[in-house]
């Protein structure tokens, strides 16, 4: 841990500034991601670069780093022939790799607690087809806690400050997620994508959030990887149905081609919007997909103003 306090402890004394998309930053520093794999090809090619890329964030402003491990499974690693034990290896080098930046940002002068996230995307994640956004793998409940167990041990044992379950696409994953994380001793939060007043996968998000309502590993629930307007709405249900702090990182209201793997439209995202995103319960604010440090900056210039 890189600060004397808890995160938990530090979302009872107000908000705490998340980072922004982890690809944003390190396509702009001129690497290549169009990979399977995405920024998790560089925790085996590049690791320096990742670094680079938390402090970047800590230097805007962030106080939460979200590591690289967002796409990175056994599974995936297995079809780039990286085999278990290297893979296990790698997982825990992304907490580590954040740890690193968090040292560096603090040796040179920032003073602020900061802390350590680590990433677990949804099963979508490891197909990397897109299908993250939409939920409905075909697997029972049973079979996607049986996925995400063996990472979440390694993450876990890595001893991040946060297991970030994030991008969740669908309900019945995030049950999944829940059961997985039971016993681990580390808390969580839980973050769903959503589209309007749904989860990608077409439940209620009052359905979706109660799920944690009683989970005592879950320190914060709510969505990310979202358009910015759907984000109000979704904070104010999670807070109403849940009683525990709202997490929020939203992308820059662009949207994503799978097939092509682009970005089409424009960005409407505006850091002036977290402070009714805040008024409304959000605690842990942010930036997902296209969120830059810049933005990141604006979100923590305008909560600390």
């Amino acid at each position: 841990m890189t600060s004397t306090i808890t995160l938990a402890e530090a979302l009872v004394a107000g908000p705490v500034v998340l980072d922004g998309g982890m690809s944003n930053q390190l396509e702009s520093a001129g690497h290549d991601l169009s990979d399977e794999l995405w920024s998790a090809r560089l925790l085996a090619e590049r690791p320096e670069a990742i670094t680079e890329a938390h402090l970047a964030y800590f230097e805007a402003g962030a106080d939460v780093a979200i590591t690289s491990s967002y796409q990175a499974t056994f599974e995936g690693f297995d079809k780039r022939g990286i085999g278990r034990e290297r893979a296990a290896e790698l997982l825990a080098l992304s907490v580590e790799l954040a740890r690193e930046a968090a040292r560096q940002a603090q040796g040179a002068g920032i003073a602020r607690p900061l802390w350590v996230a680590a990433s677990v995307g949804p099963y979508g994640a490891m197909l990397a087809d897109g299908s993250e956004y939409r939920g409905r793998y075909g697997l029972s409940v049973a079979e996607l806690e049986r996925f995400h167990r063996p990472r979440l041990e390694v993450l876990a044992a890595a001893r991040p400050d946060v297991l970030a379950l994030e991008t969740v696409p669908d309900a019945d994953e995030a049950e999944a997620l829940l059961r997985a994380v039971r016993g681990l001793d580390v808390p969580a939060w839980l973050s769903y994508s959503v589209a309007g007043e749904r989860t990608r996968a077409g439940q209620p998000l009052e359905e979706a959030f109660a799920l944690a309502a009683d989970a005592d590993e879950v320190i914060a629930v709510g969505v990310n990887c979202c358009a910015p307007e759907d984000v109000e709405r979704a904070v104010e249900t999670a807070a109403r149905v849940t009683g525990k702090p709202v997490v929020v990182y939203p992308n820059s209201g662009e949207a994503w081609d799978a097939r092509a793997r682009a970005w089409n439209g424009r960005s409407s995202f505006s850091p002036e919007e977290v402070l009714g995103w805040r008024a409304s319960g959000a605690r842990l604010i942010g930036g997902c997909c296209r969120v830059g440090p810049e933005a990141i900056s604006g979100i923590a210039g305008a909560l600390k103003a």
